[in-house]
């Protein structure tokens, strides 16, 4: 039975992925800041292990690993941070709130990669990272810094498979909060990017970035 780490998996794509991570008979560890939205998604999972924290904290992350134990199959990087919404101009970004930001999104992951050292990496990202959206300099400049990590880490481990992986916008909760106010209804839920994700983990292509909606395209 492969092991599998999957961070932010109490909702959204991360929760998706988990289901179908299960469905396929894999051992999951799960977390989320929240304890009761985590317990609530590990009893749709059987044989999940919930541990509840924030992934920029070390005794959380060292817990995550430790519950996994041995080897570890697979790791999903999945928890994010997005900031303030409506996000504010960089020339006014409180820098606080964008170190936590990256503690989140950049240095959170890393560190869980340096315990777990896992067989397969998927770390998520965004359009956010490569396009210049007015509005998303802390979210988007977090994403570029996992995106180029990301790249460094394949290059210097070409024995493991390392991925960067954009979903592509999705109707969830921080996609909502990115845009308050607005009707995301039309977006695609989650559990439909899932199997482009399904097509890297349990595939064989090479270490790379990846958009989830190409992977699907290729498949149909």
């Amino acid at each position: 039975m492969p092991t599998a780490i999957v961070t932010g998996a109490s909702r959204g794509l991360g929760l998706a992925l988990s289901r179908a991570l299960s469905e396929r008979g894999w051992r999951l560890v799960i977390d989320a800041r929240e304890a009761g939205p985590l317990e609530a998604a590990a009893a749709q999972l059987p044989g999940a292990t919930p541990i509840p924290g924030d992934v920029s904290d070390p005794s959380h992350r060292s817990a995550l690993v430790e519950a996994a134990g041995g080897e570890i199959d697979l790791l999903v990087n999945n928890a994010s941070l997005l900031g303030p919404s409506p996000q504010p101009a960089l020339a006014d970004y409180p820098l606080d709130v964008l170190e936590e930001v990256y503690r989140v999104n950049v240095l959170a992951p890393l560190a869980l990669i340096q315990l777990a050292r896992p067989r397969v990496i998927v770390n998520v990202t965004s359009d956010a990272a490569v396009e210049p959206y007015e509005g998303w300099g802390g979210y988007g400049s977090s994403k570029a810094a996992l995106e180029q990590l990301s790249a460094i880490l394949a290059a210097e481990h070409p024995d493991r498979r390392v991925y960067w992986v954009d979903p592509g916008d999705m109707n969830t909760r921080m996609h909502q909060e990115a845009f308050p106010g607005e009707d995301i209804s039309d977006r695609p839920d989650p559990e439909e990017r899932v199997p482009g994700l399904l097509a890297l983990i349990e595939g064989g292509l090479p270490s790379g970035r990846y958009s989830a909606g190409a992977l699907l395209e290729a498949r149909a």
